[in-house]
């Protein structure tokens, strides 16, 4: 087996810790990414993601990949590559249509909009135009916040300071924030995030993040994907959603 299942626990072990998603055994989800083991059960246990595990199918289908759990296939949906270009826009329609036109309701129409606008199957597509009107997310409300927008987003940064002491990073990063007329980024400012199961971190690594949690180093490749696929999806929920909610502080 791959890395691809320790590579998804590593990302979808944050919100999971904190009941926002996935299945209620966060602890043995912990124990499998800390141990760096795949089995049976971590395949079971990311069965359980009502969220993304549809999508790793998606990806997975239509790149003729056997196994949406393949490393190319996880981070493809987490930070993006070239497999999102195999997705066929009328199949993603499909998909979306499928599993959340009733969850949206009135709402469906903004995510519909944004399908032939340029709509990948990343998860910043999730949060940021299906999240907000299929409430996925167990929060208790209806409306999005930038607090909850901006913690589930995979983010970015670079690490300046580590503290292998504390199990602390300090990282340069970029919120999202609103401006008064749409989503848009916050200037760099230090941010500490917990290094979850990444290790030796350095000044200098770049790094994503979940919910405050370090998942992964990423290198320039990576870096670039993520933050096209992320701008593209701000982009279409400028134009085609949040724009119509009130975000709340």
């Amino acid at each position: 087996m791959s890395a691809g299942p320790l590579l998804f626990a590593r990302y979808a072990f944050p919100p999971n810790e904190r009941g926002l998603c996935g299945p209620d055994d966060h602890a043995a989800l912990r124990d499998y990414a800390t141990a760096g083991v795949t089995d049976p059960g971590l395949v079971r246990l990311a069965k359980g993601f009502a969220g993304a595990w549809p999508y790793l199918q998606l990806i997975a289908a239509a790149s003729e990949i056997a196994d949406p759990l393949d490393g190319r296939v996880v981070e493809a949906y987490w930070v993006g590559n070239r497999l999102l270009d195999n997705v066929r826009m009328p199949d993603y329609g499909a998909f979306l249509d499928e599993r959340f036109r009733g969850r949206a309701g009135p709402g469906w129409d903004h995510i519909a909009q944004a399908i032939p606008a340029g709509a990948a199957p990343h998860h910043s597509f999730h949060v940021f135009l299906v999240y907000p009107w299929t409430g996925l997310l167990r929060e208790g409300r209806a409306e999005p916040s930038l607090r909850i927008l901006d913690g589930c987003r995979i983010s970015w940064g670079r690490v300046t300071a580590a503290d292998p002491g504390t199990g602390l990073v300090t990282v340069m990063r970029r919120a999202v924030r609103w401006d008064g007329r749409g989503l848009c980024y916050g200037p760099p400012v230090p941010y500490q995030a917990a290094t979850g199961f990444v290790t030796g971190l350095r000044p200098g690594d770049w790094v994503t993040m979940h919910w405050g949690c370090v998942c992964d180093r990423i290198n320039e490749r990576q870096l670039l994907a993520l933050r096209r696929f992320t701008a593209r999806h701000l982009r279409l929920a400028n134009a085609s959603l949040l724009t119509s909610l009130p975000l709340l502080g």
